[in-house]
């Protein structure tokens, strides 16, 4: 067990008030064997969590309740008041109030991230069309926390085990997909996500596979002329840059023949390319960070499920996925080494990719 002055400290937004956020905060947290590992801290109030409660009787939650960040008891569950004010919750019910108080929770966490009172953030799911306004003209938290910390671009990473799916383009219309693949865009994500493999989850040499936009990823340009024209020459001057690329391969039948599982990570095109079979594929335990930021943000790969909030029916086995997801990174980051692996195991692995790396080359 790590001393409690070295164990990270993990802030916890609630998301939408009215969504599954705070039920899925209760039943990870109710495990008191998490305070070993971190010392969390939720941005909210106890109103809000009391409020659920009494809906969970057979989840048992102690928590600490504090004015100040730094004054946190690491044994227990701790809650910053971001309000005191009593809130209407409606469980399942898309009003402002929900998303509104889902935001002061985001952004006094944000806050207390920039200002290193915390090491990490995983954030509870909010609803996009909830929340966007003048006051907060995103469609996310990703675009949000990118402004936020001034990154000049960040990438949505999906990750379970050992696949990786990063995306290209993120929440947009399906009708502007083919004019916001730029191969500058993509070159951008591939640094990103070399950078974020070797720092955030120490893979030396990483390899990464890239999916192409048009079906049979366009057939030589019989149905399409974006792979030929933009992905590929992206891809050989990632190579020239020193990067383990290879593709673009055909979008269909690459996750179905387990192509993934030989490569570190996958650069998908757009949202539904890269998360439809993510998210068949973990099952229900996947996480969605952050790369590119000084910080440490992750969150479930759900979002806010308003048909079953307030029913005792959420699963917190993703949400409980981007704790230790963040935990593990900040570890990384910090130089740690990693406690669940054998590193006889790495050190094996790492002569496979060699082996890999060289098949791939000669075959390509």
């Amino acid at each position: 067990m790590m001393n409690p002055q070295q164990r990270p400290v993990i802030g916890i937004t609630t998301g939408d008030l009215n969504g599954i956020g705070i039920e899925l905060i209760i039943k990870t947290f109710s495990d008191q064997r998490l305070m070993e590992f971190c010392t969390p801290v939720i941005f909210g109030s106890n109103k809000v969590i009391n409020f659920y409660r009494k809906s969970l009787p057979e989840y048992n939650l102690n928590f600490n309740n504090i004015r100040e960040v730094n004054k946190l008891n690491p044994k227990q569950l701790n809650i910053f008041s971001c309000w005191e004010e009593d809130v209407a919750i409606a469980p399942g019910q898309l009003n402002e109030a929900g998303g509104g108080y889902g935001i002061k929770s985001l952004t006094a966490a944000v806050q207390a991230l920039k200002e290193n009172k915390i090491q990490g953030l995983v954030t509870a799911p909010l609803h996009k069309k909830n929340v966007y306004s003048d006051q907060f003209p995103f469609t996310g938290h990703t675009p949000y926390l990118k402004q936020v910390f001034g990154a000049s671009d960040v990438l949505m990473l999906m990750t379970a085990e050992n696949m990786r799916v990063g995306l290209v383009t993120e929440h947009i219309p399906v009708a502007e997909i083919a004019s916001a693949i730029i191969k500058e865009t993509i070159l951008s994500k591939l640094r990103i996500l070399k950078e974020s493999l070797r720092k955030d989850f120490g893979i030396d040499k990483p390899r990464v596979a890239v999916l192409g936009l048009n079906p049979h990823a366009g057939d030589e340009g019989l149905v399409g002329k974006e792979e030929e024209a933009i992905i590929r020459p992206a891809v050989i001057e990632a190579k020239k840059n020193d990067l383990l690329v290879f593709g673009p391969y055909p979008a269909d039948s690459f996750f179905a023949r387990g192509a993934h599982e030989k490569f570190d990570a996958v650069l998908a095109m757009y949202h539904d390319q890269g998360l439809i079979p993510f998210k068949s594929l973990a099952k229900g335990e996947g996480v969605n960070y952050t790369a590119g930021l000084a910080a440490v943000r992750t969150s479930p790969d759900h979002g806010t499920a308003f048909d079953i909030a307030g029913k005792n029916k959420a699963d917190e086995g993703s949400f409980r996925e981007a704790i230790f997801t963040a935990l593990d990174i900040i570890n990384k980051r910090l130089g740690y080494a990693d406690a669940h692996r054998n590193p006889l195991r790495k050190i094996a692995a790492q002569v496979v990719a060699n082996i890999e790396d060289e098949r791939i080359d000669l075959e390509g």
